[in-house]
């Protein structure tokens, strides 16, 4: 009798269970036919048919992102085991959007629908709609320069122009070129000198012949291309691939009420606080989205929220606060999309990862303080900075968009009409902002040899390119006529790494401290290890100490890892994994370390371990013998070496550049006679904004 009844219980438990399945599935399809492209779904295939190059601009919650993959395989795009590929500017995009058609096909995530970013890759054999970062599509290049798994591939986002995005832009324009001349078969292919990576148009030589004749096929079918925009540049688009045509699909966005400050803000951290409470204490029902510049600061705009409202009634502190940036682990990212409990307000604390990437529901109200944080490269003093800068026109708009998605809003502007007027109409291209190295070295590895030649959308300056080729070759990456060199330049085109870190592990392998510098490169590859908080910061500079080597910080971030591991080989037969990761994030807790960037460290660690392998490098450790690995170091980050000079300072031996150790250093007091350094910071960071909460709203 007790297992009829438990029978019984499944049966019904699976009934509602099924029942609240097929209610979902059922609302999701409303969902999915209330979009604006939905309408447009026959004759967005057939544009695709009929040109090989597609320009789409879909407005604002269209659904151009999730539903133009899922019409194409419907069209019957992915016959004959092909993919339809779509490239995203960021991780979390990717993640969070390939979650959700896998949701809206009913199919397991990594099946049908998956996607595939640096060191986290979801996909299988019988994946048909495959999401990942443009970065990623251009390392695949490398194993398969004519891309011939893909059937379509869709440039996502293309507006935002990151460095990887006008790369991957120039080099699909190859490939869609060189299949398009349809006529390659096995002997055409064979015949025929390439170099570039491609088949001959004029230029070429033989470097591609073993994957024609590894094809089992005549021909190349054409590639569909399609780029996607979410704001009114298709003309840029549109003539970069020769008059493409371009399709606007109308978005679904509702009046947003823009309000600006009557005066320019002094602190525009305070009067985001303020903006939040007057919002929540004042305006209807509704989720406030605040855009800032970084992690820092939206966890101390976190910490402030939460301080203020233990000062307000008991009735009236129903605010929740959800961060989210890019370097947050993708469960927690989740949490911005559950809804807030009933009677609840919901505050998101973003980063401009918000601001086209990922739609997030709920959101009624937008807090702008016009900044972003921008990272800048200077080839002269061979030094990157990121520093907070306003952002442009085109951002500010994508901004007031996100409250405008479900119903009407309001968006808070944080300084006046006048200052709006004078901001960029478009956000400068990455490409001519950055440090190119990895970018040289990406395209010199599918045997594009001409950098300054090179097709750009928009070409980045002479001076960068050629700092960038000198550094590939003091790193021993290219050959005196500026070839890819063998074996170095191959192995460091292999590795998913910054130049500089991957000849790091090249030379480690000959100083037999591989191991040592597996750990110092994951370390280095995450977001900061250690944290202070305000209220506990001697506690957590006395639990630095216990890590502090005075030897230097890489050396301290290898105890780190070190006594972790330690920490958990201790307890590894006694528990279960999940008992192990709370007591490693309350270790972690105790000793101040940011458990998420330790956690992503060891993710890092085991997957560029496993690179080393399969290159046939020497995983092994030098043990105590610390003096090995520091002069491991120093053959490796010798461009970035400094010299102390008489008065105290530091000059950089590459590029002359006067710079001092950081405050948070081991080293800061002690004052060596030559360092090796990490990066170089620019500490000037302005802030120009004040803090009388005055509104007007736009005529």
């Amino acid at each position: 009798m007790p297992s009829m009844a438990q029978g019984h219980g499944g049966v019904r438990n699976s009934t509602e269970n099924s029942n609240d399945s097929y209610a979902r599935r059922q609302n999701i399809l409303q969902q999915r036919k209330s979009l604006p492209i939905a309408s447009v779904e026959k004759r967005l295939a057939d544009e695709v048919r009929k040109h090989d190059i597609l320009i789409i601009v879909g407005e604002t919650g269209s659904g151009k992102t999730t539903q133009l993959p899922q019409f194409l395989f419907q069209a019957g795009f992915c016959r004959d085991g092909k993919v339809i590929g779509i490239t995203q500017p960021r991780r979390v995009a990717a993640v969070t959007v390939a979650k959700r058609v896998a949701e809206e096909s009913g199919v397991q995530l990594g099946q049908r629908v998956g996607y595939s970013i640096r060191f986290d890759d979801r996909t299988s054999a019988a994946t048909k709609i495959k999401y990942m970062t443009d970065g990623l599509l251009l390392r695949e290049a490398l194993l398969d320069p004519y891309l011939s798994r893909y059937s379509v591939i869709i440039v996502d986002e293309a507006h935002e122009r990151t460095v990887h995005t006008d790369v991957l832009l120039g080099l699909l324009k190859k490939v869609q070129k060189a299949r398009s001349k349809s006529g390659h078969d096995h002997s055409s292919a064979d015949n025929k000198k390439t170099s570039n990576g491609f088949p001959l148009d004029n230029e070429n030589g033989a470097r591609f012949n073993g994957i024609f004749k590894q094809r089992q096929g005549g021909k190349l079918p054409p590639l569909k291309l399609i780029i996607m925009s979410a704001s009114l540049d298709a003309h840029v688009f549109s003539e970069y691939f020769g008059g493409a045509r371009a399709v606007h699909i109308q978005g679904r966005q509702f009046p947003v009420d823009i309000l600006y400050t009557l005066y320019p803000e002094t602190d525009y951290l305070d009067a985001a606080l303020i903006t939040i409470f007057q919002i929540h204490l004042e305006e209807g029902p509704g989720d406030i989205l605040v855009f800032l510049t970084g992690q820092e600061e939206i966890e101390s705009v976190e910490r402030l929220v939460q301080e203020r409202l233990q000062q307000l009634p008991e009735p009236i502190r129903k605010l929740i606060t959800v961060p989210i940036f890019s370097s947050l682990p993708s469960e927690q990212q989740m949490r911005v999309f559950a809804p807030a409990a009933a009677g609840f307000r919901k505050v998101i604390l973003a980063t401009n990862i918000a601001e086209t990437s990922v739609t997030i529901p709920g959101i009624k109200y937008v807090i702008d303080p016009g900044f972003v944080k921008a990272r800048s490269y200077d080839p002269s003093k061979g030094m990157e900075s990121l520093n907070v800068v306003p952002i442009s026109k085109a951002q500010a708009l994508q901004r007031r968009g996100r409250a405008g998605r479900e119903g009407p809003g309001k968006c808070f502007r944080l300084y006046p009409e006048s200052e709006f007027e004078k901001l960029e109409d478009s956000t400068k291209p990455e490409i001519k902002r950055c440090n190119l190295s990895n970018v040289i070295l990406q395209l010199k590895a599918l045997g594009v040899d001409d950098i300054i030649g090179f097709d750009f959308l928009e070409k980045p300056s002479r001076a960068s390119i050629i700092k960038s080729l000198e550094q590939l070759f003091l790193l021993g990456a290219l050959t005196d006529d500026c070839k890819l060199s063998d074996p170095v330049g191959h192995q460091m085109s292999r590795l998913p790494l910054d130049p500089i870190y991957s000849k790091a592990l090249i030379v480690a392998s000959q100083f037999n401290c591989l191991e040592e510098m597996l750990i110092t490169v994951a370390m280095l590859s995450v977001e900061s290890i250690f944290y202070a908080p305000r209220e506990k910061l001697e506690e957590a500079r006395t639990a630095m100490k216990c890590f502090a080597s005075p030897e230097g910080d890489h050396l301290t971030l290898i105890n780190v890892y070190r006594t972790s591991d330690e920490f958990l080989e201790k307890r590894k037969m006694e528990i279960t994994k999940e008992k192990n990761e709370k007591l490693l994030r309350k270790w972690c807790k105790e000793n101040f370390i940011n458990s998420r960037s330790l956690r992503q460290a060891r993710d890092v660690h085991s997957q560029i371990r496993g690179h080393a392998e399969q290159m046939g490098l020497c995983v092994s450790s030098c043990g105590d013998d610390m003096l090995q690995f520091r002069r491991c170091l120093a053959a490796s980050f010798f461009l970035n070496a400094a010299l102390r000079q008489p008065e105290g300072t530091y000059r950089a031996l590459a590029s002359g550049q006067v710079v001092q150790i950081h405050p948070s250093s081991v080293l800061f007091r002690a004052k060596p006679e030559c360092i090796i350094f990490n990066e170089l910071y620019n500490s000037l960071m302005s802030r120009v904004l004040s803090c009388n909460m005055e509104w007007e709203q736009e005529d």
